[in-house]
């Protein structure tokens, strides 16, 4: 059993590709985690708003609109050509903030302009990367890698979180931003290192129509395609209703609910991403044979249960056992949706299906703009109920919308 878990673990990173972009996106995500921590409590402890912070959490999903875009231009020139142009604008921007923090010249609307600049291409990063991991590896290989590539953020969120807090205490944050800067521009290079072949030149089918055109016809394959449909729904129910409780509200919850720091905020982050990380992995090693489009509605159900509970938990150290248990959950959605989709693409659609996908990315800052008022009028706990009593009764309803979909084993969202 250990030899087999061992080989599962082991056999994405066999093909060259994989090998280069695993620690490249891992030192992406390390940056990308770190940022957000830091620049989060900035803006809170700077403007006392939770209204800010939550206008901060959505600014960074600016570009989610243009993400179709983003996967056309992958399908055209080459899934990595594009990840390499949009890392080098991280890089870029790390390094400005880093000019402004040693300056002093650091200022909330500062942060809110990088945040927005950033916010303009950051969303189509993780489409890009699931649809390069598609095109490298072997079809039935896909959720195995899929759930090796996702440690990368686990990874990411467990240490980055602790890094970045344990530094900023230490140090400041202009540290923490040469960190930061020399993280994205590693990864940038490794990106670059990943091969040459199906991951640099045009997909399949994709011919020399406007990007405008071929991006319409992949939204409607979507429409056309049942458990695409289904499955775009999900996505835009879980960013709206469960994803802003465990990311940008998450230091409200740790200073206005638990009343302690940057530290325990980052601990708290760490258990989330701890369960993420297990649940990435148990996919990896089990989950290749499971059928993806009932374990994506049926791990949704326990992670909208799970979340109730640490919402009404007034305990930190149970709190962080319950995020553990809320990652693993996560993960066990996220990581079927992507496969299911990825899978119902093809080669000619997968960038642009990719990149419908980051449109349910829209659904964050919605819940995020909208909890900051509800907040406000009518307390974080009822709130957060109400959206986790949504998000459950909202999954059940998809699947039964669309349950010849994605039900029946033998449907397309459950095949390999």
């Amino acid at each position: 059993m250990t030899s087999v878990a061992h080989s599962s673990l082991l056999a994405p990173f066999k093909v060259r590709g994989f090998l280069f972009q695993w620690p490249a996106d891992l030192l992406i995500n390390w940056g990308i985690e770190i940022e957000i921590l830091v620049l989060g409590w900035y803006i809170l402890v700077e403007t006392r708003s939770v209204l800010l912070l939550t206008l901060f959490g959505a600014l960074r999903y600016l570009g989610t609109l243009i993400a179709p875009v983003f996967g056309m231009a992958g399908d055209k020139f080459g899934h990595r050509n594009v990840l390499c142009a949009m890392r080098a604008i991280y890089t870029g921007l790390a390094l400005i903030m880093t000019v402004l923090m040693f300056s002093g010249a650091l200022r909330p609307a500062y942060v809110m302009a990088a945040a927005a600049l950033a916010g303009l291409i950051r969303p189509s990063d993780l489409a890009m990367r699931n649809a390069l991991i598609a095109a490298i590896m072997p079809p039935g290989e896909l959720m195995g890698s899929m759930g090796v590539a996702r440690t990368t953020s686990d990874c990411a969120r467990i240490a980055g979180p602790l890094f970045g807090a344990g530094m900023i205490a230490a140090w400041g944050m202009g540290p923490v931003y040469i960190a930061v800067t020399a993280f994205y521009a590693a990864g940038l290079v490794l990106t670059g290192m990943g091969g040459t072949g199906l991951a640099h030149r045009r997909a399949a089918g994709v011919g020399e129509a406007s990007f405008m055109r071929e991006a319409v016809e992949g939204l409607i394959h979507v429409w056309r395609t049942p458990c695409l449909h289904a499955g775009m729904w999900l996505a835009f129910l879980f960013n709206m209703t469960a994803l802003p409780m465990t990311g940008s509200l998450l230091p409200f919850t740790a200073r206005e609910v638990y009343h302690i720091g940057q530290t325990g905020l980052g601990v708290l982050t760490a258990c989330y991403s701890l369960g993420g990380l297990v649940g990435s992995l148990a996919v990896t090693l089990f989950g290749q044979d499971w059928p993806a489009g009932r374990m994506m509605i049926l791990a949704a159900l326990a992670w909208y249960a799970v979340l109730e509970v640490f919402i009404l938990m007034p305990d930190p150290a149970a709190g962080g056992v319950l995020l553990v248990l809320t990652g693993f959950a996560q993960s066990f959605t996220m990581v079927p949706l992507a496969v299911m989709l990825l899978r119902v693409a093809g080669d000619q659609y997968r960038g642009r299906i990719m990149g419908v996908r980051m449109l349910a990315i829209y659904g964050l800052p919605v819940g995020l703009l909208a909890s900051g008022v509800l907040i406000e009028r009518f307390g974080y706990v009822a709130m957060a109920s109400g959206y986790c009593a949504a998000g459950f009764a909202a999954t059940l309803g998809i699947a039964f919308w669309w349950r010849d979909a994605i039900w029946p084993l033998d449907a397309r969202s459950n095949r390999k």
